[in-house]
């Protein structure tokens, strides 16, 4: 059974040799029975921006040969985790996954409508850092355009999406438990984007990962019981109507105390200014 790649951690929960990484400890009580954590299935209808990353080749035909998530900020252009491309994670160069493609407008990943596009190009941020999950960011290059209503404007820096407190939803097709039930139709949950002192205060570093303000994004739920969980990398973090994060990366899944860290959009924005 091939091994799914999950939603990653810093350098130190990273197993040696494994292919994937894997959250501390077991989930909160509240997450132990929720979706995507506690969250419920939405229709692709309503987001057709939140696609799903595939390679049956690399993944199996399970669930479409989904692996991570992302999110379609242009015609051809979808943003996604630097992580899911990783070495590691893949069993090879992004350069030597032939069937790379992006699963969108699909209810459920191994159902009928939709459509599956080839990827013609992948573009990882050279500043990602694999070991504290920095900068993590890649651009997908799509072979033909998705519908021009199927891309989600990207929030800038100073927009008032950014403002702690601001309700934002996070998408995904991710674990639903936090115990590898992975779901087969897109899910979403609800979160507050939390103030960047309470993030710091929550991964100051060491083994929980340290929180980069000028980089990352923090949302949850300060009790626990909705968040981002593995298979859920790369996907949108959405507020008033506008792109703020993608996942990234946390400690455990929905756990009190321990917030989901997106990589901050605004930042993506200037990166990829960076790279023309």
């Amino acid at each position: 059974m091939p091994r799914l790649p999950v939603r990653a951690l810093p350098a130190a929960f990273v197993l040696a040799g494994a292919a994937a990484v894997i959250p501390v400890g077991p989930p909160s009580l509240a997450a132990a029975d929720s979706i995507i954590v506690g969250g419920k299935p939405v229709s692709v209808a309503d987001s057709p921006w939140a696609v799903a990353l595939s390679s049956r080749d690399r993944f199996g035909g399970t669930r479409g040969g989904q692996f991570c998530g992302g999110v379609a900020v242009g015609p051809t252009k979808v943003l996604t985790a630097a992580h899911c491309l990783r070495e590691d994670v893949l069993g090879t160069d992004v350069s030597e996954v032939r069937d790379l493609r992006v699963i969108a407008g699909r209810d459920e990943l191994s159902g009928p409508g939709g459509q599956e596009i080839p990827v013609r190009s992948a573009w990882v941020n050279p500043g990602y850092d694999p070991h504290t999950n920095a900068a993590d960011l890649a651009v997908l290059t799509l072979s033909r355009a998705l519908p021009a209503n199927s891309v989600i404007p990207m929030a800038g820096a100073g927009s008032t999406a950014y403002e702690p407190g601001t309700a934002a939803t996070v998408y995904g097709w991710g674990d639903t438990t936090g115990y590898g039930a992975y779901a087969s139709g897109l899910r979403a949950t609800t979160v507050r984007v939390l103030p960047d002192t309470e993030c710091a205060h929550a991964y100051p570093g060491g083994s929980q990962g340290a929180y980069d303000a000028s980089s990352m994004l923090c949302a949850g739920d300060p009790a626990g019981g909705r968040d981002a969980c593995q298979g859920d990398s790369g996907g949108p973090l959405v507020a008033r109507g506008r792109l703020v994060g993608l996942v990234s990366w946390g400690s455990g899944c929905g756990s009190p105390g321990s917030p989901g860290v997106y990589t901050r959009v605004s930042a993506a924005i200037r990166w990829m200014a960076d790279r023309n």
